[in-house]
């Protein structure tokens, strides 16, 4: 197969996929009826979520809901301030009755939840940055100098940097540092992940990214690493499923050596997940959300664990 119609093939499978993502997403919010019956679906919000409706940014057209998930014990010690990761599409990361996936979400409160109150990892906010429909394909993907779609995802870094985490930060008693904010994201949003995490990586010290569509642009985001002029000073989680299409698992593999030839080193600044089995959605992604909380809120002091999770 010529990388022509390779590239063809996957771009279609994409939009194929997006137009699947919209339906499930409008019929979820009850702008799509079957048979006269609204479908709508349960939340599944778990602890202290907080949504601030229809952000709306100068840099793009379309207005989105943002979601604070608030550590346990936040109201209580006043003084205390948090890490913070930000995630793409938020509206899948917490509640069933928002993702796109039909019935599907994932599992970041609950699992944050638990590990926070059982003192596995440091209490963080994490906030979800909810994707904008058909927008989501040029929102999340680098410049291109060919036809195909895509490309604004240097209007939507300056959304997150620009507008959403000062935000946040004025919002919520956050750590503001670079080492204690992270950034992730999955399939197109750990494409968006990475590729603006090396952009603004003094504003991100930390990336988690889960089943990126590394292969987007002829691998423009292989691209990006094998240029860098040297290593960054960030530490990287990188995860996916043996059971995902073969241009996911390849691309993935390829990234992981990529950031390796750089010089990042697993076991140190750099952890690679690969579970056997895992498909390419939410319900499959549970033991990579815990290991991805784990690498980056690390319990880096016991005594302030127990303290903020009480």
């Amino acid at each position: 197969m010529s990388p022509f119609i390779k590239s063809r093939r996957i771009e279609i499978m994409l939009s194929a996929l997006l137009c699947l993502i919209v339906f499930e997403f409008h019929g979820k919010s009850g702008a799509t009826s079957f048979d006269g019956a609204t479908l709508r679906r349960k939340h599944t919000l778990t602890g202290n979520i907080q949504i601030h409706p229809d952000f709306q940014s100068r840099f793009l057209p379309f207005a989105r809901d943002i979601s604070v998930y608030l550590p346990p014990g936040y109201d209580k010690d006043q003084t205390r301030k948090y890490p913070v990761l930000y995630m793409q599409d938020g509206q899948n990361i917490f509640d069933e009755a928002t993702s796109f996936f039909a019935g599907k979400e994932g599992h970041w409160d609950e699992l944050a939840e638990t590990l926070i109150t059982q003192h596995e990892i440091e209490p963080l906010i994490i906030v979800g940055v909810e994707s904008s429909g058909l927008a989501r394909l040029n929102e999340f993907t680098p410049p291109t100098g060919g036809p195909r779609q895509g490309g604004q995802a240097d209007l939507y870094g300056r959304m997150l940097v620009e507008e959403v985490k000062p935000f946040i930060d004025s919002h919520y008693r956050t750590m503001t540092q670079s080492s204690r904010t992270s950034l992730g994201g999955v399939s197109l949003g750990g494409l968006v992940t990475l590729y603006l995490g090396l952009k603004y990586q003094d504003v991100f010290g930390q990336l988690a990214i889960t089943s990126p569509a590394a292969f987007w642009d002829d691998d423009i985001i292989l691209r990006c690493v094998q240029s860098l002029p040297r290593k960054t000073n960030q530490r990287i989680y990188l995860s996916v499923g043996t059971a995902e299409l073969p241009e996911f698992l390849n691309s993935t593999r390829n990234l992981r050596q990529a950031l390796a030839s750089k010089g990042w080193k697993e076991g140190s600044d750099f952890e690679y997940v690969e579970v056997e089995g895992a498909k390419h959605e939410p319900n499959t992604r549970a033991i990579r959300v815990d290991r991805a909380l784990r690498f980056l809120s690390p319990v880096l002091n016991k005594r302030s664990a127990k303290a903020g999770g009480a």
